[in-house]
């Protein structure tokens, strides 16, 4: 039984609105892997300067534990993390198989994201970074990949089809 989705992706792209009404939608949990950086790794991203994997490994820790915490908690756990390379998706994923654990892409445009992050107050993580983190994206085939150029209702509805038919 699938017990874990991370919803995944660039900065800006909705991780935290589609990943609580998916979680609210499943009557599961959500939590933003954002909360569990470190104040460093906050500092570093507020200046503007992207992280480095050495920023990233402890951070992925925590969050695998976070992952394997939460399955003695509730029956569907959803994580926002951009987990942008497939060597972060190995980590958060460890030895868990798709049906336990799977990552929901959220896939848009440059333009469409920049839009949205202009629009944003209050985040730690500047637009400048936006074009680092879309350098950085590596896709792969177990993405289950969901376009975000639709209602985040739209979204949720979208990724629940998907994950049916993965």
């Amino acid at each position: 039984m699938l017990k874990t989705i991370i919803v995944m992706g660039v900065c800006g792209c909705g991780k935290s609105l589609v990943g609580s009404l998916l979680a609210a939608k499943l009557g599961g949990v959500f939590e933003d892997g954002d909360d569990f950086h470190p104040p460093s790794n906050k500092a570093k991203m507020s200046a503007g300067t992207p992280l480095t994997d050495d920023d990233r490994w402890p951070w992925y820790a925590v969050l695998r534990q976070r992952i394997e915490a939460m399955r003695d908690t509730t029956s569907s756990y959803v994580l926002a993390c951009s987990a942008l390379k497939p060597i972060y998706r190995d980590k958060l994923r460890a030895q868990d198989a798709d049906a336990t654990l799977r990552f929901v892409l959220l896939d848009g445009s440059r333009e469409l994201i920049a839009a949205r992050l202009a629009a944003r107050k209050g985040h730690f993580m500047p637009p400048a970074l936006l074009d680092s983190q879309f350098a950085t994206l590596e896709t792969t085939p177990d993405l289950i990949r969901v376009s975000i150029d639709q209602t985040p209702e739209q979204i949720v509805d979208d990724i629940l089809r998907q994950l049916e038919r993965a």
